[in-house]
């Protein structure tokens, strides 16, 4: 679901305008899975923006505000979804969580950094979703301790299919500000790629771990 189809062209161009996405059709990247890549996204480099991390925030604080007006803690995935979810639990003066990768091998061996408790409801702040692997992780951990994950919204979603399926299944909500036919559609509208490339990017798009065959 995409939060408000408007914002969603006007960040895709903000994204693309200072490199956080990168087209490249003919040239592709490697993922750290082995996927072979006609794009290539890094919202990290939101962060350098204070104008456009600002708008990303408010946008993210709008939606929960209307959809979850009654959500107790905002929780981040470790680790580029924590500072947008600090950003928009200050907006919405709630507290504030993040989930590691896996417990700290020392101290108090905390997976849960900021606390959720039992019973509390959360949303998951994420930057990117591509299978959508690591906000299931998330969702198991916080409900492991009695945690209720009313949602999640993203920044940007590839809009994978096995993604969607994953969220189905474990019946979870998830909002995208914006997401890759949204940046296709503007990346072709202001120059960054010809029509012609759009052949190869929905050939990647449509069959993600086998391209190119």
């Amino acid at each position: 679901m995409i939060i408000n189809s408007e914002f969603a062209r006007e960040l895709a161009l903000d994204l693309l305008k200072i490199d956080a996405v990168i087209l490249r059709p003919n040239d592709p990247f490697t993922w750290t899975s082995g996927w072979n890549s006609p794009i290539y996204c890094d919202n990290r480099l939101t962060l350098i923006y204070p104008e456009l991390r600002s708008k990303i925030a408010d946008h993210l604080a709008g939606f929960i505000k209307n959809r979850y007006p009654d959500v107790d803690v905002i929780t981040g995935t470790a680790t580029a979804g924590i500072p947008h979810a600090a950003w928009v639990a200050e907006r919405l003066a709630k507290p504030m969580a993040y989930v590691r990768g896996k417990a700290k091998a020392h101290g108090l061996t905390s997976q849960i950094e900021g606390g959720v408790k039992k019973e509390q409801s959360t949303v998951i702040i994420e930057d990117l979703i591509s299978t959508g692997g690591s906000v299931i992780a998330v969702k198991e951990v916080l409900e492991f301790v009695g945690a209720r994950v009313v949602g999640a919204a993203s920044i940007f979603t590839y809009g994978f299919d096995v993604a969607n399926e994953h969220f189905v299944a474990e019946g979870l909500e998830v909002a995208s500000l914006t997401d890759y036919n949204t940046l296709l559609d503007v990346a072709i509208e202001n120059g960054y790629i010809d029509e012609s490339d759009l052949g190869i990017l929905n050939q990647w798009r449509e069959n993600p771990d086998t391209w190119p065959r």
